[in-house]
């Protein structure tokens, strides 16, 4: 379920800040954007989302490197990075989140098991990358990265 105490507590930030922001979601599909855009007035503050599911449209739409995808995965700390700060600069916005992992049921291996999230943050001074392993069902997982990636969006204005 997601936190709407903390969608409304980042929509007063990004208000009062008057902070832009973008979003570039993998295993989300769109689920942030969704839920950033529940909030009437989400206009002032939010400018585009883009669902880069396959990692053609990571490097083509988002300018993830093709190397940084063939080296180290779509899921992976780095292409979580890259994912944020190429929505952020091509959107020409203050804030840029991304996500990528992967919900299940399938698609996990040993190495990057079901459940693994990388969630990334871009601004002009400051990016950052966290990784989580969520323990639910598909909708879980994907609530479960939603509400991290609003956690991590509000640290930016408590900090």
């Amino acid at each position: 379920m997601i936190d709407e105490k903390l969608v409304n507590k980042l929509s007063d930030c990004l208000k009062k800040q008057k902070q832009r922001i973008a979003t570039a979601e993998s295993c989300t599909g769109g689920l942030l954007a969704h839920t950033l855009t529940n909030i009437s007035g989400s206009s002032v503050y939010f400018e585009r989302g883009i669902i880069s599911y396959s990692d053609e449209s990571k490097i083509k739409l988002l300018r993830v490197s093709e190397k940084t995808i063939k080296q180290n995965g779509a899921v992976s700390y780095e292409t979580a990075g890259e994912m944020a700060n190429g929505i952020r600069t091509l959107s020409k916005v203050d804030i840029g989140v991304s996500t990528t992992g992967i919900a299940g049921p399938t698609g996990g291996s040993k190495e990057k098991p079901v459940g693994l999230v990388y969630i990334g943050v871009s601004t002009s001074d400051k990016n950052m990358v966290e990784r989580f392993n969520f323990s639910g069902d598909r909708l879980e997982n994907k609530e479960n990265t939603c509400n991290a990636a609003l956690k991590m969006l509000l640290e930016i204005f408590n900090s």
